[in-house]
């Protein structure tokens, strides 16, 4: 009756443990969900493409937990390993990914509290991606918790690139041969060479499109003020509630 009691107790245990993760992406999601908002009403951009979120299992928990030697209480899962909780985030160029970073790390509630910048410096096998271990207030009935949420940041080239790669590195049982090796390697050169000209491109076009924005915002100053007497002072306002409106309603 004792281990059946015992039994119990470690699952409610882990059943609130793995509540907490929960509840943390759930926050994080929300965050970011918020400045994907923000900044579409802003810039008329958005540079978050796409956002996947996942929990591990308590049996993988538990395998690494083996792989790691490290003890089996909570507090030791907790210490050790750090993305039970994860993230991903997918953008279009590579200074979507600074920019996001730059965001979390403006939050002043959220910690970073750890920085692996594989883009900078790619992993051997040419992984690239950033990699952010952020600290985020759970708030439940009692008490605020800080969990720890692995967040990764990549553009859709390099998530397409990492995602063949896990596909091939189980199809032959972790034991890739030396030539596909070299493949995947030159492979992720070429999707780093495809992003910087896709975001010099983008920044190309983005200062086009801020030129004739400039000319049409100095012609349309102009209008107004030709026909300033025309519009008097209920028209103008008028004018501006209803772009104001339409907006916000699109």
């Amino acid at each position: 009756m004792d281990q059946m009691l015992m039994i119990k107790d470690l699952k409610t245990q882990m059943t609130r443990f793995m509540m907490m993760y929960k509840f943390a992406l759930s926050e994080l999601e929300t965050r970011i969900e918020i400045l994907q908002e923000e900044f579409h009403l802003l810039h008329e951009y958005n540079p978050i493409e796409n956002t996947k979120s996942r929990l591990k299992s308590p049996k993988s928990i538990f395998e690494k937990l083996y792989r790691k030697q490290t003890g089996l209480s909570l507090t030791s899962i907790r210490n050790s390993i750090r993305d039970i909780a994860g993230m991903r985030i997918t953008c279009s160029f590579i200074s979507d990914i600074y920019r996001i970073s730059d965001m979390l790390r403006n939050q002043s509630d959220l910690n970073i509290v750890e920085v692996k910048d594989y883009i900078k410096e790619p992993k051997p096998n040419g992984y690239q991606s950033l990699h952010l271990i952020i600290e985020v207030p759970v708030y439940i009935s009692d008490r605020r918790e800080n969990v720890f949420v692995e967040v990764q940041i990549r553009t859709i080239a390099m998530d397409f690139w990492a995602s063949l790669e896990h596909k091939i590195f189980y199809k032959y049982n972790q034991e890739i041969p030396e030539r596909l090796l070299n493949e995947l390697r030159e492979a992720a050169v070429s999707a780093s060479a495809l992003d910087h000209k896709m975001e010099r491109l983008h920044d190309e076009i983005e200062a086009i499109k801020e030129e004739q924005d400039n000319d049409f915002s100095d012609e349309l100053l102009q209008l107004l003020m030709n026909n300033n007497k025309q519009l008097g002072q209920i028209g103008l306002p008028n004018m501006l509630a209803e772009f104001l409106d339409d907006q916000f309603t699109k």
